[in-house]
């Protein structure tokens, strides 16, 4: 299958282009144009603009703006990433010979807490902040312009991890290197994560199988709690989990000095840190017909927090 990769480059793209280049014919569509092993050619946006970009069967879309945690983005370049780059993509998709399109939204485009014990592909979109309004705006755009004869996915994944990925996970990896005890021990909340490994399952399902077009959510199988992930890097790095359970109203009181102090702990991190936020990978695992995912998400989260270890 001649596929094409937009976001190439990026932590995805790159494990993807492992998982299928085997056996399909990759082209990449991207911001920077390095060679890359197991991809044709990558194009420029240029490239793409002036027509210069190959038919192919199959579409993957993971050029976006991710979640910027420090806010040093506006609003503006979030709709014009994830929402207007979405729009020109996905127009040439419907007028190309492609069959199937795969857009990478997020869980956030849906909700920004889990409203109830689990979130499904059911509930009612209620984003919160420029990354899930743009990534749902998205969202919203392809639903509107639907076609017979193809098939499109919007996949909403959790925190996606793996080996070489350079987000929350390693930051949390550096504070429990450093010896520094977690201390929100009492706050027993529950999150679903993406293993990289699994993904590429279900990318790989999604091209292979006559799927329904639709939303899914991508996730684990198992949800875990902060505290999980704390021993689960402790044991990558061979020490013992220091995990201090304080009152969680002392917590609370805390955090909101720490709003007026400009203090790292705050009531909006302490609440992010503390939230759950369980999803439901029940529709996809139906429409691939499996029963569970590949990975376990204690295993594959050992696997990313162990790439850590051997890098640093």
């Amino acid at each position: 299958m001649k596929i094409l990769i937009t976001g190439i480059h990026g932590f995805v793209g790159g494990n993807l282009v492992k998982a299928l280049g085997q056996s399909n014919e990759i082209y990449g569509l991207d911001i920077i144009m390095p060679e890359k092993d197991g991809v044709v050619r990558t194009f420029s946006w240029d490239d793409f603009d002036n027509g210069f970009v190959p038919q192919v069967e199959a579409v993957i879309h993971l050029a976006g703006k991710a979640h910027d945690l420090k806010k040093t983005s506006g609003p503006e370049v979030y709709f014009k990433v994830n929402t207007g780059l979405t729009q020109k993509v996905y127009d040439w998709f419907l007028k190309s010979s492609a069959k199937k399109f795969i857009f990478f939204s997020s869980v956030k485009a849906a909700a920004d807490f889990v409203p109830g014990d689990i979130l499904t592909e059911d509930i009612v979109p209620n984003p919160v902040g420029p990354y899930g309004e743009s990534k749902i705006k998205a969202e919203e755009y392809i639903l509107s312009h639907p076609v017979a004869d193809k098939q499109v996915y919007i996949m909403r994944p959790c925190m996606i991890h793996g080996p070489g990925n350079k987000g929350n996970l390693n930051l949390l990896y550096g504070v429990v290197k450093r010896g520094i005890p977690w201390p929100l021990g009492a706050f027993e909340n529950h999150r679903c994560f993406t293993s990289i490994d699994n993904l590429c399952f279900v990318i790989e399902g999604l091209l292979a199988k006559d799927v329904a077009s639709g939303i899914y959510n991508m996730c684990d199988d198992e949800a875990l709690s902060t505290n999980d992930l704390i021993t689960v890097i402790c044991k990558a790095l061979s020490k013992k989990p220091y995990i201090w359970y304080l009152p969680r109203g002392l917590m609370n009181v805390m955090s909101r000095i720490g709003d007026i102090l400009h203090l790292p702990l705050n009531s909006e991190r302490l609440t992010k840190l503390t939230e759950n936020y369980v999803v439901s990978n029940t529709k996809i695992k139906k429409a691939l017909g499996v029963d569970k995912m590949p990975i376990r998400a204690e295993e594959g989260l050992t696997q990313t927090i162990k790439s850590f270890v051997n890098t640093k």
